[in-house]
């Protein structure tokens, strides 16, 4: 089978939601031309067989000639197979073009959220990004799907509108008028249905996300007497589901009734009308067969001309998601290596476009940050207190090249260094790092370590204080875990962080508040084996914790944005301002 899809894709036109739409089209232009091709067959095909039917009645049944009968009905057969294999053909040169366009547009938005990085979150939601990548992309693929059928149906629409005006223009202009009305009506039933449906969707899924809320808070509900509380805002809420659930009930059983009656009385009215035609010699029986069966036939191409527009009409504003979301600049920071072969992404988190850089020495060198003075030096222990909480994530964010101003490492700005250089010397792991599904060893051990064994595993989670964790599973570091390890604790989570980051051993490890939900004895433990393990590596931390401070070779205390004092932390602890915050009223040693 043919990969799809079948190159790398160009950069992707986010000028507007018609230009993106438009150059996804123009990647498969084979695929949706064979496609629009095979559908107007297709459908002719099938517009076709009414007629052939007809000429068989007058012809064959009606004159009593056999032959003739042979020969309509052998065209009755040609046609049917006619539209059995061009409707192969376009389903396939449909999903072909739908699953390219899905494919490229999940893959723009992946890459170009790798590349916002860190700023992507504050810039937009998880919620909406994921819905771009999922949910838009999908919408847009079944636009190009349809559009294969969509022709079909204005061919077929149009043909049968000229067999009918020129055989009877009586009877044609009651089907013509009457199927649109049928449609019309229906339509004007779907539309508050979908919204209907839209909003219920909305709220199942607000209520399935508060059951889950109440089944994993469970405990401490209990523990503050609020399990009845919740419990009793869970029936309010399921009771709007419920009557959200009756409402359209009511819509759906409306348009059942609607979609069984009305081509019931339009069936009823062309009999009647041709049935007079007929007597009075106006038309042939077999020609009141032909608009009998067109009358049902036209349902059809009118259906998937409403689908058609109703589908465009959705891929235009999801491409309108997906074109905000690639037009997100990417803050300037490392720029991103380049290669023969390597292909066309934009710029990394953090990246702008332009040459790789110079790389920097094979020794470590001094980490800085020109904006607050901070030096993180080489080799040591850097502890760093930030009189504003805020300030500590966008520090550690600009010493990892992430955002701007550029940091510098070793006398190079990071904005002049290529960005897999950047990404493999400096990590920077902080308190929102996703835990992704799978085992335990999945998660925490990078593939290309899986030939070390478990050694450097099994020593990042004691270093992490983090052993008890895989000891207390059944299946130890093969225990599977839903997405984010939602069945760990707060303080369990943050140290299988923590594991995570020192098992990749950087050259340069910057760690945000790692310790800031275990308990005062776990916390002592870690930053004892913390400094044992990383001894000799370039080690930022940024905290105020006492337990990681008087481990730390240097301490960096930053006020209002800049570099206030430094020293060791019991040098530290003579001014006010630093004691203040880092005991918070406990007695210095």
């Amino acid at each position: 089978m043919r990969p799809l899809p079948d190159s790398e894709p160009a950069t992707p036109d986010v000028r507007s939601p018609t230009r993106y739409l438009l150059h996804l089209a123009a990647r498969t232009p084979a695929a949706l031309a064979l496609g629009v091709l095979y559908g107007i067959g297709c459908m002719l095909a099938q517009a076709l067989v009414p007629v052939a039917i007809g000429r068989a009645v007058d012809e064959g049944l009606v004159a009593r000639d056999t032959a003739a009968l042979w020969v309509w009905g052998g065209t009755v057969l040609g046609l049917g197979v006619l539209q059995a294999v061009t409707s192969i053909l376009r389903d396939r040169c449909a999903l072909t073009a739908s699953l390219a366009a899905n494919y490229r547009t999940v893959r723009s938005v992946t890459r170009h959220a790798a590349a916002l990085g860190s700023s992507m979150s504050r810039r937009v939601s998880a919620g909406e990004a994921l819905s771009v990548g999922a949910m838009d992309a999908t919408r847009i693929g079944r636009a190009l799907e349809i559009l294969a059928h969509g022709a079909g149906a204005l061919v077929a629409v149009c043909a049968v509108a000229a067999v009918m005006l020129s055989t009877s223009w009586q009877l044609g202009l009651i089907v013509l008028v009457g199927v649109p009305l049928m449609a019309w009506a229906v339509g004007a039933v779907i539309r508050p249905l979908y919204g209907r449906q839209e909003s219920l969707r909305e709220e199942q899924s607000a209520l399935t996300s508060q059951a889950v809320d109440i089944v994993g808070g469970l405990r401490v509900l209990r523990g503050l007497g609020g399990e009845e509380v919740a419990a009793a805002r869970y029936r309010a809420r399921s009771q709007e589901v419920r009557r959200s659930a009756v409402r359209v009930a009511r819509l759906e059983s409306l348009l059942g009734a609607i979609q069984e009656l009305l081509p019931g009385l339009l069936m009823v009215l062309v009999v009647w009308a041709g049935a007079r035609l007929v007597v009075a010699d106006r038309i042939s029986v077999g020609q009141l067969v032909v608009f009998y069966a067109y009358a049902v036939f036209l349902t059809t191409p009118l259906r998937l001309l409403t689908v058609t527009a109703n589908r465009f009409t959705r891929a235009h504003v999801a491409a309108g998601r997906v074109v905000r979301l690639l037009s997100l600049a990417p803050d300037p920071g490392p720029r991103p290596a380049s290669g023969r072969g390597a292909p066309p992404v934009p710029p990394a988190r953090g990246a702008e476009s332009g040459g790789t850089g110079a790389v920097p020495p094979g020794a470590p060198g001094d980490l800085t940050d020109p904006e607050t003075g901070l030096r993180v030096r080489a080799g040591l222990l850097t502890a760093v207190v930030c009189a504003d909480p805020d300030a500590a994530p966008a520090i550690a964010d600009r010493l990892g090249g992430y955002t701007s101003p550029a940091a510098h490492y070793a006398g190079t700005a990071l904005g002049a260094l290529p960005r897999d250089e950047v990404r493999r010397r400096i990590l920077v792991g902080d308190h929102d790092a996703h835990l992704f599904s799978g085992t335990l060893r999945d998660t925490l051990a990078p593939a290309h370590m899986s030939r070390d064994g478990d050694a450097p595993l099994l020593a990042a989670l004691r270093t992490a204080s983090a052993d008890d964790i895989a000891a207390s599973l059944p299946a130890g570091l093969d225990e599977p875990f839903v997405q984010g390890g939602r069945e760990f604790s707060g303080g369990q989570r943050q140290r299988l962080r923590l594991a995570r980051a020192l098992l990749a051993d950087p050259e340069v490890l910057i760690l945000v508040e790692p310790t800031n939900a275990v308990d005062a004895h776990t916390e002592s433990r870690i930053a004892t084996r913390l400094a044992t393990a990383r001894h000799g590596r370039t080690t930022a931390v940024f905290t105020t914790s006492p337990a990681l401070l008087r481990v730390a070779d240097h301490v960096v205390h930053i006020v209002a944005g800049r570099v206030h004092a430094q020293g060791t932390h019991t040098e530290l602890l003579a001014e006010h301002d630093y004691r203040s915050l880092v005991l918070r009223g406990a007695t210095a040693p």
